[in-house]
């Protein structure tokens, strides 16, 4: 059913995803741990907040149902609490725990449920407009490049940085 637009998306977050896990392939507990100076997330936080954004965003914003984290994968996600939604990341990454393998496997279920919706849609929906609160109208194309994809890009950047002042290589490439 999907189309080429469709597909270019689907192709750039897989690409993105594969990024991703290649840059927290090597990450042990403590560079996951590690806090930076200042107000800057740790590593868990930006992964965790990556993970549950794209689920929250996926299914509660488009699909209009529940998270992952609050149904299929209550209670399994890796996470000793949920993030908050509207603010309060660099706090609750002071506190989180996590599990990262667990954590890692939550990720590969939420990027099949992602990969699994935009193949069910073509070219026209994915031009659809919807409402976001706080944003106002936004495609749902617009919504998953402009929040889904940038969102993984940019905090996947935070992360190998967060690498390399750790020693560590940041990028897998």
């Amino acid at each position: 059913m999907s189309t080429i637009a469709v597909e270019i998306l689907r192709g750039a977050l897989k690409q993105s995803h594969g990024v991703l896990e290649g840059t927290m392939a090597d990450v042990s507990s403590e560079a996951l741990a590690w806090q930076p100076a200042g107000v800057a997330n740790s590593i868990g936080t930006n992964y965790g907040h990556i993970i549950t954004g794209e689920d929250f965003l996926v299914n509660v914003y488009l699909r209009k149902g529940a998270p992952m984290l609050a149904s299929s994968w209550a209670g399994k996600t890796g996470l000793s609490e949920l993030p908050p939604t509207g603010g309060g990341l660099h706090e609750w990454g002071q506190r989180v725990q996590i599990d990262l393998a667990a954590l890692r496997a939550y990720a590969q279920a939420v990027y099949a449920n992602t990969d699994e919706y935009l193949a069910s849609l073509n070219d026209e929906e994915l031009a659809t407009t919807i409402e976001i609160q706080n944003f106002g109208p936004q495609t749902i194309g617009g919504f998953m490049g402009s929040f889904v994809l940038a969102n993984l890009n940019w905090h996947t950047g935070e992360i190998a940085a967060l690498k390399g002042i750790q020693g560590l290589k940041g990028y897998p490439f």
